[in-house]
């Protein structure tokens, strides 16, 4: 079992100043920061990442607003690490997350929902190893 995911936080919180606080929760919930980088994608790089939706009715909408601003990308350790991260983060609705999620706490709409958590082991490695190379985590 993986003890890594991935997230990013999205352009709507980096936006509204949220990044600092969603990091403090992200480490408060017991994660450690194994590689992290804000940058900006450009919409090439965005529907390179998102592929897997190319088909999706939503994905012209998502590769746009992900590259809209700026995001923070980072690999988190902890064990049981994809759960416990999608647990931390919340219903994708933030109308539906659980109060105290980062979602909840600072998500606008499923569409600007604050953050992205890998939703598997697998996904977690690729996604990693979108954002990072080898040299720029530990």
């Amino acid at each position: 079992m993986s003890n890594r995911t991935f997230t990013m936080i999205k352009p709507d919180a980096t936006s509204k100043g949220y990044t600092g606080a969603i990091l403090d929760q992200i480490v408060k919930a017991g994660f450690s920061i194994k590689a992290m980088k804000w940058i900006r994608l450009s919409e090439e790089q965005a529907g390179q990442f998102y592929d897997i939706h190319r088909e999706r009715p939503f994905y012209g909408e998502l590769v746009s607003f992900m590259s809209s601003g700026p995001i923070v990308a980072a690999i988190l350790e902890k064990e049981n690490a994809v759960a416990d991260f999608r647990k931390l983060i919340g219903a994708t609705n933030p109308a539906q997350a659980e109060e105290g999620t980062i979602r909840k706490n600072f998500a606008a709409s499923i569409g600007e929902n604050a953050v992205h958590g890998s939703d598997s082991d697998e996904n977690a490695v690729i996604e990693g190893d979108f954002f990072f190379s080898k040299l720029e985590r530990f």
